[in-house]
C-alpha cells in the first residue's frame, strides 16, 4: 500500500508504529468539494472531529470556517492564525472562563445551549459593552437511524432547547430581551453517522416552523440556520454514504420548502461537516503482534493483535463502530480466514475491527491498515495502560512530516508528580 506515493513500510520505519496517516490532498479536496457543494452556505469544519494547528491552516486556506467545542480547541485555532470572526463556540456546559476567552478574541458566533449560558454571555458582553452574536441550539425531535450515543435530536438528552416541550422558543425569547446579546438564528444537530436527507428535511422544517413562532412573537426575523453535520461515511463496504452533490440538493429543497410554508425570507445557511472531510483522508497503521487461533464452539476464530487497540481507536468499543482492514506491507494469495482486529489493552472490549477476512499467511511483523481512521480517532485516544498516543503524519507527493509528534513515556512521566 502507497499513501500519496509513500510506501507504509517507509512509513512505519520514519515514525514509527502505530501511525495515523492523513493524505493532505484528500482532506483538502473534501473540503473544496463541500463549498463547491453549497455555494452561498458557510462551512464550518467541526473540529472536534480532528484538530490541529496543521488542519486549521488547511481549512483556512480552503476558505471554511471552524467549529470548536471548548476553549482549548479555540486555543489551538487562534494559535494557528485562524481569524476569531471564522470561529463558531459549541458546547453543553461552556464554563465562565470560555465564554470570556471567546468573547475578548472576538469569536463570530456562541451557539447557546442553556438558560445559565445566556446569563453568563449577558453578563460578561455587558461589562465589556460589546455585543455577542449567538444561535440558539434547539432539539428538533428527529430521530436519525444511528447509534444512541451519536444521535443528538431525541428530547431524552444534554445538547439543546426542545422545540416541543417550549424551552427552544423560551430561550430565543430570553435572547431577545438581552440588550448585549445578538440573536442570530438557530442550530440544530440531529446526529453523526447519518446516509438519509430526509431526517435533516423534517428538521428544517420544525426549525422554521420556530422562527414562524418567533416572528409572531416579537415581529423580528431570525436570519441565520445552522443544520448542523453528520453526514455518514464508508467504513466498510456495507455503508453507503450520499453523494455531495444529493445532500446539497435535497438540504437546499427542504429550505425553500420550509420557507416557503412559512412565509419566511432568505436564510444565512450553514452546515458543520467533519467526519465527511477528514475522515476519509485518514489511515491509521498497525504492526501485527501475535495471531492466536481459538475455539469457540462454533468454529474457529484468529484473534489477531496488534500494537495499538482501544486508546488510540475507541470508537468499535464505545459505540460498536464498523471497521475493516487489509493487509498493507505485501501482497497475498492465500486463501482467506476470518479473523477479529484486537489491541494489546487489559479489556476483553478492546477490539478494533469485530469480523474481517485476512490472508491465511498473515504473520508476525505484518502492517495492517485500517481506513476511515482521520475521524474521532486520535481525536479520542487515551493514555490508557499508559499507553503513548500515536503520531499524526501528514503526507503529500512531496514529503511526509508530523502535524502531531508521537508522545513518550517521558511526557506522561513529566504530569506524574507524586
Amino acid at each position: 500500500m502507497m499513501i500519496a506515493g509513500r510506501t507504509v513500510q517507509d512509513l512505519l520505519a520514519q515514525f514509527g508504529s502505530p501511525l495515523y496517516v492523513i493524505d493532505e490532498a484528500d482532506f483538502r479536496s473534501r473540503a473544496r468539494g463541500f463549498a463547491a457543494a453549497f455555494p452561498g452556505w458557510e462551512i464550518f469544519y467541526a473540529g472536534k472531529s480532528f484538530l490541529c494547528k496543521a488542519v486549521v491552516r488547511w481549512i483556512d486556506e480552503e476558505g471554511l470556517n471552524l467549529d470548536v467545542c471548548s476553549g482549548n480547541e479555540l486555543a489551538v485555532a487562534l494559535a494557528a492564525g485562524l481569524a476569531p470572526s471564522r470561529i463558531g463556540l459549541h458546547g453543553n456546559n461552556k464554563s465562565v472562563e470560555e465564554l470570556t476567552a471567546a468573547i475578548d478574541a472576538g469569536v463570530g458566533r456562541i451557539i447557546v445551549d442553556s438558560f445559565e449560558e445566556i446569563d453568563r454571555i449577558e453578563a460578561l458582553a455587558a461589562a465589556r459593552d460589546v455585543i455577542v452574536t449567538v444561535l440558539v441550539r434547539v432539539t428538533t425531535g428527529v430521530t436519525a437511524h444511528t447509534h444512541e450515543y451519536i444521535a443528538t435530536s431525541h428530547e431524552d438528552q444534554k445538547f439543546g432547547f426542545s422545540i416541543a416541550g417550549g424551552q427552544a422558543l423560551q430561550a430565543l425569547l430570553a435572547c431577545h430581551r438581552q440588550p448585549h446579546i445578538g440573536l442570530a438564528g438557530i442550530h440544530f444537530h440531529i446526529g453523526s453517522q447519518i446516509f438519509q436527507t430526509e431526517p435533516y428535511a423534517e428538521a428544517v422544517r420544525r426549525a422554521a416552523e420556530l422562527v414562524h413562532r418567533f416572528r409572531a412573537a416579537t415581529g423580528v426575523e431570525l436570519t441565520e440556520l445552522d443544520l448542523g453535520g453528520g453526514y455518514g461515511i464508508a467504513y466498510t463496504a456495507q455503508d453507503q454514504p450520499l453523494e455531495l452533490g444529493r445532500i446539497a440538493h435535497d438540504l437546499t429543497q427542504a429550505v425553500e420548502a420550509a420557507r416557503t410554508e412559512f412565509g419566511l425570507g432568505p436564510f444565512r445557511l450553514s452546515i458543520e461537516p467533519g467526519r465527511a472531510i477528514c475522515g476519509p483522508a485518514g489511515v491509521a497503521l498497525y504492526t501485527v503482534g501475535t495471531i492466536k487461533p481459538v475455539e469457540t464452539g462454533q468454529g474457529q476464530r484468529v484473534y489477531v493483535s496488534v500494537d495499538g487497540g482501544m486508546s488510540d481507536n475507541i470508537r468499535t468499543a464505545l459505540y460498536q463502530a464498523d471497521y475493516t482492514a487489509v493487509l498493507a506491507n505485501r501482497s497475498s494469495t492465500a486463501d482467506p480466514f476470518l479473523s477479529r482486529v484486537v489491541g494489546k489493552h487489559c479489556e476483553s472490549g478492546d477490539i478494533l475491527v469485530h469480523d474481517v477476512y485476512l490472508p491465511a499467511d498473515l504473520r508476525v511483523g505484518d502492517i495492517l491498515a485500517v481506513p476511515g481512521a482521520g475521524a474521532y480517532a486520535r481525536a479520542l485516544a487515551s493514555n490508557y495502560n499508559y499507553s503513548v498516543r500515536p503520531a499524526v503524519v501528514a503526507v503529500s507527493p512531496n514529503r511526509a512530516w508530523p502535524i502531531l509528534r508521537r508522545e513518550t513515556l517521558a511526557d506522561l512521566l513529566a504530569l506524574d508528580v507524586g
